[in-house]
């Protein structure tokens, strides 16, 4: 997930406005004048979408909202005498015609990926703002082997493992974090107050399958262990690659994840917490986001 930080360069502060002949910027501010000579200033402020995100009051309500509704969802499933399937498309289904398959015996698990869904990566997204970085791979790599006690639980989260592991659903974590930063990472969930997980067996990492950073071949492998009755996720490619298919136009994808058959998945087994920060979400002209019908401008 983190590896899609790139597709986001240049948008994040796309919505500051321009100056005008009538208005002039402001002095830097203390803080933004004590970089080293022939270094950038340290910004003012984060990007907007991590003030969003990381500091505001409704960013923490979004994500307490779905926690709340995914442990209710999930211990309501577990509990139930209905026989279970399948929340992970089955192999040769497409997201145009979707199936799930049938679990028989297997056990419950809810499937999660870790970054800004688990939890959120305070430490690396402040130093990436203040170094005017959207993403470097030498520099997540660092974070994913260190990172532990600088990231912090989502709200809702800890509440809602609590409640699916009570209820005896596993846990388990989806991730683009790499292999061979296991340890790191094993080690920033139990930091976060999420519990323990094992690479392999509760933990699946970018390298587990041969498939990279699509995440199918691990969703298939879980499933082929579990009965996944729950996904989280903050990117559609938590759910189903296909969703990033290069061919899809921003309004196809979103077509493709609100028309049916799609639809009435979100909230009934798929649970998408909100990013504003990075990944394929935040890309689009004015032609892409604003029908061509519904331009207006005051008389």
């Amino acid at each position: 997930m983190m590896r899609s930080l790139g597709l986001a360069a240049g948008l994040l502060l796309a919505g500051c406005a321009a100056t005008t002949a009538q208005t002039f910027p402001k002095p830097p501010s203390a803080d933004a004048m004590v970089s080293q000579a022939g270094e950038r200033p340290v910004p003012a402020s984060p990007p907007a979408g991590q003030q969003w995100l990381y500091g505001s009051a409704e960013g923490a309500v979004a994500s307490a909202q779905v926690y709340r509704s995914l442990a209710a969802y999930v211990r309501a499933i577990a509990i139930s005498a209905a026989p279970h399937r399948q929340v992970v498309l089955a192999e040769g289904s497409t997201l145009a015609a979707p199936r799930f398959d049938d679990c028989g015996d297997k056990p419950l698990a809810a499937v999660f990926d870790a970054d800004e869904t688990l939890i959120w990566n305070l430490g690396a997204m402040r130093y990436f703002a203040e170094q005017h970085k959207d993403f470097d791979p030498a520099t997540w790599d660092r974070w994913e082997k260190t990172g532990a006690g600088k990231a912090v639980a989502m709200p809702g989260v800890t509440d809602a493992i609590a409640v699916m592991r009570s209820a005896g659903v596993t846990v388990i974590v989806n991730t683009n974090r790499t292999a061979a930063n296991a340890k790191g990472s094993e080690d920033t969930l139990r930091a976060a107050g999420l519990g323990e997980f094992k690479h392999g067996e509760t933990l699946f990492l970018m390298g587990d399958t041969p498939d990279g950073a699509s995440k199918d071949g691990r969703r298939a492998l879980i499933a082929s262990r579990y009965c996944v009755i729950a996904m989280g996720g903050d990117q559609l490619g938590d759910f189903a690659q296909g969703f990033n298919a290069r061919e899809l136009s921003v309004a196809d994808r979103k077509m493709l994840a609100t028309g049916e058959p799609i639809a009435g998945l979100w909230g009934r087994g798929w649970f998408l917490l909100p990013n504003p920060v990075y990944g394929p979400s935040i890309r689009g002209g004015f032609d892409d986001i604003f029908p061509s019908d519904k331009q207006w401008e005051p008389n």
